[in-house]
């Protein structure tokens, strides 16, 4: 008798709220997911404390925990118009406000002695023409901040530079969800269904596209 094959984890992480919100539309999106399967993978959701210290060993701790074949971390970039897909994670943390344990780093390195930049090991080409084709705004993005979403994306990507070659994982920012850019006049936002359907979108291509295309999502500035 032959047994089924267990399905493929896709581990998809949003952040705890900070700087004064009181939710976070990346762990909300994470969470809407989490049990949920897609084919033959099925979605596990974890949140990370918005903290600098701490954000990237809480994402290890769950990638060798659940040995996914997929890691897409979610963020909040307050301000931004779509889902944006981003290229390259840096190995500085500069922060603008302190992190929820009340740190502020300047100018200190994610990872003492590592590069200076990892790119993303996601098909991120591939993932922007699907949301597109699905009629999801989005965009490649060559910044992802110096505060913890970048420190994150960094940890995740030496830890996949450094332990695990075969792992795909990146980082993807979304915008403010509707309740949250009334409070902030003339702000974009997205909302939560479409940035669920987004993170659904990104996982079936990642999953199946073997070799990212090539096409031109640049900016000139």
């Amino acid at each position: 008798m032959t047994r089924p094959t267990p399905p493929q984890t896709v581990l998809v992480t949003g952040f705890e709220p900070f700087g004064g919100e009181t939710i976070n539309p990346s762990w909300e999106a994470a969470h809407a997911l989490d049990g949920e399967r897609l084919g033959g993978a099925v979605f596990a959701a974890r949140r990370l404390p918005c903290v600098v210290d701490d954000a990237g060993p809480v994402l290890i701790d769950a990638i060798e925990e659940l040995n996914p074949a997929l890691v897409l971390c979610l963020g909040l970039a307050g301000g931004r118009t779509d889902v944006s897909i981003e290229r390259v994670a840096i190995n500085i943390v500069d922060a603008r406000i302190p992190d929820n344990a009340g740190r502020q780093p300047v100018d200190e390195p994610v990872v003492e002695g590592a590069p200076a930049a990892y790119f993303s090991t996601l098909p991120i080409k591939a993932m922007l023409r699907a949301l597109h084709d699905d009629g999801i705004p989005a965009s490649i993005s060559s910044t992802a901040g110096t505060y913890v979403c970048n420190a994150v994306f960094y940890a995740l990507s030496h830890y996949i530079a450094t332990e695990r070659p075969a792992l795909r994982g990146g980082f993807i920012h979304v915008p403010w969800l509707p309740a949250m850019a009334i409070r902030h006049a003339g702000a974009p936002s997205l909302a939560l269904d479409a940035v669920v359907e987004a993170v659904r979108v990104m996982a079936v291509t990642a999953l199946g596209v073997e070799r990212d295309i090539r096409v031109a999502a640049g900016t000139t500035h």
